[in-house]
């Protein structure tokens, strides 16, 4: 629900209240009025030296913050800034005549207002007299009640026009005002969001128009910004004109400018009258010397503002530097700003560049988090042969960006693939912290081409060295295409779903195991098939264990939702691994999730046995020729015969390499998918490198070769020696 600061009075009785006419926006305002003539009331107090004596006394002196006639001057008197009910009725000591009160009890009696310095009385009050009217707001009588629905101001008899709400008369509503505006400001958490409560906090009720400039950029923190100091048009706002203002600023604001294209730049000159208005920080009346010269700087020469003070330029001033400046703006045929009006734009601009300044410093946050978060996970998963891939990563919420939640797909030797997903505990920076650590150390350990358990074991020790505390769950699996196996080890963590060609969805039965950083335990791994067309599910436990459900609940959820999906597509054509996903976040239901997500989807495709071709070779001179003819063969038989000149040659380097060096048999491996892809393995554990043969040398061009003329190629280290390989495009 919107607020109107401007409704200033609390709810009085409803016989003693008059019935005022609603501002077309909201605000309910009254103008003081002198009491009704022959009433009786007690005067203003004046100093403890000074008898109080009647109003309408002849030679009566009239307070201060009064007119002669007794009643309240507009701008304000210290009964009205602070709240305090004056005192009404009769002089103390004395007991008035009862006002009639026709049948509804007394009637209000009118409130005086005491001078600036005046103290509260001391004298106890009659219980008999009148109750003075809450919130020092005067009886009135029938005339003036009826001046006041009509809306008509008391002194010019002319009423406010159409749409325009009426001005602050008192210092307590330029209290409730600012209290209710730097409330909507304060309620932004983002840097639109901030600006935008300040236009909308004082449009119309304190002011017709307003424009906000900020520096372009904004600073952040404690960073010193280098270079000049430019100030751009953030937004502005203002009340829909529906008449002529003598060409003033005013119509030529747009209430939503493109900023793209509308944007204005304004750059302050060291020394400039501009600049020195912005040291100043208070803000000052655009008819004060200073803002005279400042403000063509900041509006540009072709622009005026309204004359008088009409208008009020504040800087913005954030916790280390001056971050911007708002101009307040009134039309010319509205009643000018106060003095007081100063200080509440003061209020409006500090809480504001407070504000502005920490919503900065969230999005840096932010952006650090994200940034760091992206850089923790694969920015792109591989193409490893034979299987295909797709991921899902959603944060626990927007306010927390970041968490231990990871996956990741590692080609290994052999076709093979590591699937991985792990969470560590926690949301914060340190456990995405950790998180990368782990994750890196299971890539190291991947690399070597070690079992599931003993990655899982090393990357225990590796938690255990970072910290007592330091806990987190894994799931480690290895596909192999050619043979249709999947390999896994758990430490702790939901068991994956095989969703099979048919359309069954089994939740795979592995060892849970303990989480990683307990110590002292062992993991156990499992093989099980990987038929072609299945498709494995891993995920974190924030997709399947909420405040709503246990963990066991969600898996099996999980289970018929993925059943559910695949008899969509039929039991011959599993369902797309993009919208598979999708589908399986869908199961999460609003409020339904509290934690991380990672996910991670593998359809297997596999290779069939009639596209693997796989040789033993003798470690002798004759095995680089016995290659080329094996190859030969193969290619023939596929029907691959344009790659038959650069295979044999490749072919032959790569092997000549490998026995030269070896005392075992070498193995070689050719595997027709989309590419034809080239496997020779050995016992000796140094990967080659490629290097610049020099004219003289007789050898060390081979992998020179092999880089011009494969598509792509690579040497990885295994337990019993090393594999390099090479790929070709065909077709």
């Amino acid at each position: 629900m919107t607020e109107h600061p401007t409704s200033h009075e609390r709810r009085q009785p409803s016989a003693a209240r008059p019935t005022a006419p609603a501002d077309p926006r909201g605000a309910l305002l009254r103008t003081p009025e002198p009491p009704a003539q022959g009433s009786t009331g007690l005067p203003a107090q004046g100093r403890p030296a000074e008898a109080p004596t009647p109003p309408g006394t002849p030679g009566a002196p009239a307070s201060e913050g009064q007119d002669p006639t007794g009643a309240p001057t507009p701008s304000g008197t210290l009964a009205a800034a602070t709240g305090t009910p004056a005192a009404s009725g009769t002089p103390a000591g004395s007991q008035g005549p009862p006002a009639p009160s026709g049948g509804h009890g007394p009637t209000d009696a009118p409130t005086g207002a005491g001078s600036e310095h005046s103290q509260p009385s001391v004298t106890e009050p009659d219980p008999h007299r009148p109750r003075p009217a809450p919130e020092t707001i005067p009886a009135q009588s029938g005339a003036e009640a009826a001046a006041v629905l009509s809306g008509k101001e008391r002194r010019t008899g002319q009423g406010p026009a159409p749409g325009t709400p009426m001005p602050m008369r008192r210092d307590g509503d330029r209290l409730r005002f600012v209290g209710a505006a730097t409330r909507r400001i304060a309620r932004g958490i983002d840097l639109d969001e901030i600006v935008m409560g300040l236009c909308r906090a004082t449009v119309p009720t304190f002011s017709d128009a307003i424009l906000v400039y900020l520096r372009d950029p904004l600073p952040v923190g404690d960073e010193r910004p280098t270079g000049p100091v430019v100030l751009r048009l953030r937004r502005t706002d203002r009340i829909p004109e529906d008449r002529d203002t003598e060409g003033f600023l005013l119509p030529a604001l747009q209430p939503e400018p493109d900023l793209g294209i509308t944007a204005e730049l304004c750059t302050v000159r060291p020394g400039g009258a501009l600049n020195e208005v912005l040291r100043g920080v208070r803000p000052v009346f655009a008819d004060a010397p200073a803002a005279r010269a400042a403000l063509p700087e900041l509006i540009g020469e072709d622009l005026t503002v309204p004359g008088g003070q009409r208008a009020i330029l504040a800087p913005l001033r954030g916790r280390r530097r001056v971050i911007g400046a708002a101009l307040f703006l009134r039309r010319p045929d509205r009643p000018a700003f106060e003095t007081d009006d100063l200080l509440v734009a003061a209020q409006l601009a500090t809480h504001s560049a407070l504000g502005i300044d920490k919503a900065v410093l969230y999005g840096r946050e932010a952006y650090i988090a994200d940034e760091l978060q992206r850089t923790m996970l694969p920015e792109t998963l591989p193409r490893p042969t034979g299987v295909r891939l797709a991921s899902r990563y959603l944060p626990a919420a927007e306010t927390a960006r970041v968490g231990g939640d990871w996956y990741d797909a590692i080609p290994l030797p052999g076709s093979r693939v590591a699937l991985v997903v792990g969470d560590v505990m926690g949301h914060s920076m340190t456990s995405a912290a950790i998180m990368g650590q782990l994750r890196t150390t299971a890539q190291t350990l991947a690399g070597l081409d070690l079992p599931p358990q003993e990655v899982l074991h090393h990357l225990d020790e590796q938690a255990q060295r970072l910290g007592t505390d330091r806990m987190a769950t894994c799931l480690y699996a290895v596909y192999d295409p050619v043979a249709h196996r999947i390999t896994i080890a758990n430490a702790g963590h939901p068991p994956p779903v095989l969703l099979h060609l048919g359309g069954r969805a089994e939740v795979l039965r592995v060892p849970p195991g303990a989480p990683i950083g307990v110590g002292g335990v062992d993991f156990e791994a499992v093989e099980l098939d990987a038929p072609a067309g299945a498709t494995l599910l891993l995920y974190t436990d924030g997709l399947v264990e909420s405040r709503l459900r246990d963990v066991w609940t969600g898996i099996e959820q999980l289970r018929e939702k993925l059943a559910a999906t695949a008899q969509l597509t039929g039991a011959d054509h599993p369902p797309p691994l993009e919208a598979l996903c999708d589908e399986v976040l869908d199961m999460l239901g609003p409020g339904d999730r509290d934690d991380d997500i990672a996910l991670l989807a593998a359809r297997f495709d596999g290779i069939a046995p009639s596209d693997v071709a796989f040789w033993h070779l003798d470690p002798e001179d004759a095995a680089p020729g016995r290659a080329r003819r094996l190859a030969r063969k193969a290619l023939s038989r596929w029907g691959l015969e344009e790659l038959t000149d650069s295979l044999e040659l490749l072919v032959s380097e790569v092997v000549t390499n490998a026995v030269r060096y070896t005392s075992r048999p070498v193995t070689l491996r050719l595997l027709r998918t989309d590419v034809l892809r080239c496997e020779v393995g050995d016992d000796v554990p140094q990967l080659p490198r490629l290097r610049q043969a020099r004219a003289t040398d007789e050898g060390g061009r081979g992998l020179y070769l092999v880089n011009k003329l494969a598509r792509r190629w690579g040497a990885t280290r295994l337990s019993t020696g090393k594999v390099v390989w090479f790929e070709l495009n065909h077709g």
